[in-house]
């Protein structure tokens, strides 16, 4: 039997940028990726703590050290640049491999997106 679980987690960001004119997706500083074992194109799930929004979508890398999360194309609708986000992501895993599995999470500063 297979299920999902979860694989990763960044947990609260503060959302730095929006760009409603971009094609879509969500772009991350790539320190941040690279530690929560997250990588360009995969899919994500974004959970906004001010305002409970829960929408998905992809991954693109940003500059390295840059603290950057921006939300890009219709999800800059659902935040608000200053709002904390909680970033996650799945996998589809064996049911016996899931129960020793151990997921990515990362705790970065709220304040400089930095991980600390």
């Amino acid at each position: 039997m297979m299920i999902e679980v979860l694989k990763s987690k960044i947990h609260r960001v503060t959302v730095t940028q929006s760009n409603l004119n971009y094609v879509g997706s969500i772009t991350i500083d790539e320190d941040l990726l690279d530690a929560a074992n997250i990588i360009a194109g995969e899919k994500v799930h974004i959970v906004d703590n001010n305002n409970g929004e829960r929408f998905e979508t992809y991954v693109i890398k940003g500059e390295r050290g840059s603290g950057c999360v921006c939300l890009n194309g219709a999800a800059a609708r659902k935040v608000q640049v200053g709002d904390i986000v909680i970033i996650i992501s799945y996998a589809m895993m064996d049911f016996e491999e899931a129960k020793t599995f151990k997921p990515s999470v990362v705790f970065p500063d709220t304040c400089t997106n930095k991980l600390v």
